[in-house]
């Protein structure tokens, strides 16, 4: 099927209006060239703007996530949104931190502001919480390397039988028919949680595009050994997850880059996601399946990138 599809692809290309008939290139050049200016066409920011022309951008591009929570703390409401058919599927009243602002400490009565990932449902627990709780990976990556502590942020309903203030120590709370709603209309391992301190930012087709584009030329300079291309993707605060600051990880790419191994390296499913946050930036979140092989190593699972647009280009901030 996929061959079926790719076939197709270069015929309408072929009687396109491209300045290069791919078949005649395919002719003349072989399979690898045609490859090669594929590539290419992938790591141009118009190509996406056209491929985006019709996709509903407002909450991010999806791949493989379905189900987009958007938690707004200063309106106390969340939204429910499915990708696949851009609808909103409810809205709910919410409770969340005592105190305003992103959660820095264990103990500080903040509600995150951020993108994270659901990890599990809960039934078995103390009635304050309510029929069930789902819980989040706070802190996620980028928390951690910036020194943020605390842990336990979960989705959750409320006590039956005793009065409770309007608040939490950090959570989100809904009214118990929402939550086991929301706990019937989503699926935990393809959602999202974004938390925002005000009205949610939606993301541009100019934004995904910059980000799409400039991924594409991140894996070219990785896969050819360019290591100035590929180091120049990088924020000059970069951390890396298991604590490498910048220098050391251009240090430690260098040695890799050095063995000028062949690689294969492919993305999948890519989701971007709006990163809330207080500095008023650019931010975004980038979940893919990633397949890196060469002769002496394979990796093959999820990647993850922090990034920020600036100047028209993506700065990676953390990666997994």
């Amino acid at each position: 099927m996929k061959v079926f599809l790719f076939i197709i692809f270069l015929t309408s290309f072929a009687y396109s209006n491209s300045s290069k008939n791919i078949v005649d290139f395919y002719r003349t050049y072989g399979i690898k060239a045609v490859q090669q200016e594929l590539e290419l066409k992938l790591q141009e920011k118009d190509y996406w703007l056209g491929y985006l022309q019709d996709i509903d951008t407002t909450n991010g591009y999806y791949e493989s996530i379905r189900y987009i929570m958007i938690c707004q703390k200063n309106m106390k409401n969340m939204e429910v949104y499915d990708t696949s058919t851009r609808q909103k599927l409810f809205s709910t009243s919410v409770f969340t931190g005592k105190n305003n602002g992103d959660k820095q400490r264990e103990g500080d009565l903040k509600t995150p502001i951020g993108a994270y990932m659901l990890e599990q449902k809960i039934t078995k627990l103390d009635p304050f919480y309510g029929p069930l709780a789902i819980t989040t990976n706070y802190p996620n990556i980028y928390d951690k390397v910036r020194g943020k502590t605390g842990s336990g942020i979960w989705i959750h309903g409320l006590p039956n039988d005793e009065q409770r203030d309007e608040f939490t120590k950090g959570c989100i709370a809904l009214d118990n028919k929402k939550i086991k709603k929301l706990d019937k209309t989503i699926n935990i391992d393809n959602s999202v949680l974004l938390i925002s301190e005000h009205k949610f930012k939606s993301a541009s087709k100019e934004d995904i595009s910059i980000i799409l584009s400039d991924i594409y030329k991140w894996k070219y300079a990785w896969s050819k050994s360019d290591i100035s291309s590929y180091l120049s993707f990088y924020d000059e605060e970069f951390k890396r997850s298991n604590g490498q600051e910048l220098d050391e990880f251009k240090r430690y790419k260098k040695r890799i880059f050095q063995r000028k191994e062949d690689k294969k390296i492919k993305f999948s499913n890519i989701n971007i996601i709006p990163y809330p946050n207080d500095k008023d930036k650019k931010l975004y979140k980038v979940v893919m399946d990633e397949l890196y092989k060469t002769n002496s190593y394979k990796f093959e699972g999820k990647k993850e990138l922090y990034i920020k647009i600036d100047k028209d280009k993506i700065s990676i901030l953390t990666e997994s």
